[in-house]
C-alpha cells in the first residue's frame, strides 16, 4: 500500500468539510421550509376555523353551475367571509371543487370557512312550503300554485279535475310551477297505488277514476276526518241499492265548476236536469267535482261497516245518520228546528 501524499490528505479534508457544510445548509433550509409550512398551515387552520364576520344570519342563492371562486365573491359579497381566497384554498385541499350544491341557504351568524363550506355540501338548502287544502278544484289550486311567490316559470300544464293530491308540499327556491303540479298529480298515483289493492270487496266502484269522483264527493259534503269512512258509506250504500246519491255539492259544481254559490240552492236548480245532480242521475256524475285529500280516497276504498243511508246536518258541524227514511226525516225536523232558532236568535 502506497502512503498518501500529505497535500492530497489537506485537500481531501477541505473537500469533505465543504460538502458537510452544503449538507448541513440544506437541512437548514428544509427544517426552515417544513416550520414556515407548519405555521402557514397551523394560520390557515385557525383562520378556516376562525367565526365568521357576520353577526347575523344571511340568505344566500348559488345559482347552478356556479364555480368555487363565484361562491367564495358571492359569500364575501353576502358579509358571512372575510377572505375568499381562503374559502377557495380549502375547498380545494378537500378535493371538494364538485360538491358544492346550488341552492338558497342561510348562512349562520358567525358560521365559519368550514362550516360553511360543510353547509354547502350537505346541500341542505332552505326548504319552502306550498299548500294545498282538501276539496279544491283543479283550477283553484292552478290559481295559488300561479301565485306563489316563490316558485319560478310559467304554468303548461293542464290536469284534469281530481287529478292533484291536496297537501303540503316541500321544495327548495328555483321549483317549476310545472314540476309541483306535476308532483301532486303523481303523489295521488303513488296513494292509489298504495291503497287499489287493499280496497274491500264488492264496492260499487270498478276503476280508480271512479274511486277519484266518489271521494271527491265526500271530501265536499264533510270537513270532518271521523266522519268521511260513515259519509262514504251512505254513497257506497245507495250505489249498491241503486238510489240516487243526492248530493247537493254536485249539484253546486253543476252550476259554478266549484266555485262558492253563495246563497241555498233553489227548487228549481235540485230538480234541473245537468249531469252532476245527483237528485236526478243515477249513479256517479261524469267527473270529479274536486281534487279529494288522502283521507277521503281511503274512506271510499274502505268504507264503515255500516247499514246507513242517510245523513243531515246536525248542528255541531257534523251530521245526524239514519238507516231509513222515518229516522232521516226526524232527524231533518231537528236541524230545521235548529236552523230556525238561529235565524231567530240572529
Amino acid at each position: 500500500m502506497s502512503a498518501t501524499p500529505p497535500d492530497m490528505r489537506k485537500h481531501a479534508s477541505q473537500r469533505g468539510g465543504a460538502i458537510k457544510s452544503f449538507l448541513l445548509f440544506i437541512v437548514a433550509l428544509g427544517v426552515l421550509a417544513v416550520a414556515a409550512f407548519g405555521v402557514g398551515g397551523y394560520l390557515g387552520y385557525r383562520e378556516a376555523n376562525r367565526p365568521g364576520p357576520s353577526s347575523e344570519a344571511v340568505t344566500i342563492l348559488l345559482p347552478q353551475g356556479s364555480s368555487v371562486s363565484a361562491v367564495a365573491e358571492s359569500l364575501k359579497y353576502s358579509g358571512v367571509l372575510r377572505y375568499p381566497e381562503l374559502f377557495t384554498a380549502v375547498v380545494r385541499v378537500r378535493g371538494a371543487e364538485n360538491d358544492i350544491k346550488a341552492g338558497e341557504y342561510e348562512i349562520p351568524a358567525g358560521a365559519s370557512v368550514v362550516e360553511i363550506i360543510d353547509l354547502l355540501i350537505e346541500g341542505k338548502s332552505i326548504l319552502h312550503y306550498f299548500t294545498a287544502a282538501e276539496g279544491l278544484t283543479s283550477a283553484q289550486i292552478i290559481d295559488l300554485v300561479a301565485t306563489d311567490e316563490i316558485l319560478t316559470g310559467e304554468i303548461t300544464v293542464e290536469p284534469e279535475e281530481g287529478e292533484l293530491l291536496p297537501e303540503t308540499y316541500a321544495f327548495t327556491r328555483g321549483e317549476t310551477r310545472d314540476k309541483m303540479i306535476r308532483r301532486m298529480a303523481a303523489a295521488q298515483d303513488s296513494l292509489l297505488d298504495d291503497l287499489w289493492d287493499k280496497r274491500a270487496t264488492e264496492l260499487p266502484i270498478s276503476t280508480r277514476e271512479e274511486a277519484i269522483i266518489l271521494a271527491s264527493i265526500v271530501e265536499k259534503e264533510t270537513g270532518i276526518p271521523d266522519e268521511r269512512p260513515r259519509i262514504a258509506a251512505v254513497f257506497v250504500n245507495r250505489l249498491k241499492r241503486g238510489m240516487r246519491l243526492e248530493s247537493d255539492p254536485t249539484i253546486i259544481y253543476g252550476l259554478t265548476k266549484g266555485e262558492p254559490l253563495g246563497r241555498g240552492l233553489r227548487v228549481s236548480e235540485l230538480r234541473g236536469e245537468t249531469p252532476y245532480n245527483t237528485y236526478v242521475i243515477r249513479g256517479l256524475p261524469p267527473t270529479p267535482i274536486a281534487n279529494p285529500g288522502s283521507d277521503s280516497i281511503t274512506a271510499v276504498l274502505n268504507p264503515a261497516d255500516t247499514d246507513d243511508l242517510f245523513f243531515v246536518a246536525d248542528g255541531s258541524g257534523g251530521h245526524a245518520f239514519a238507516t231509513n227514511n222515518r229516522d232521516h226525516e226526524s232527524n231533518v225536523s231537528e236541524w230545521r228546528r235548529i236552523e230556525r232558532a238561529r235565524k231567530q236568535g240572529g
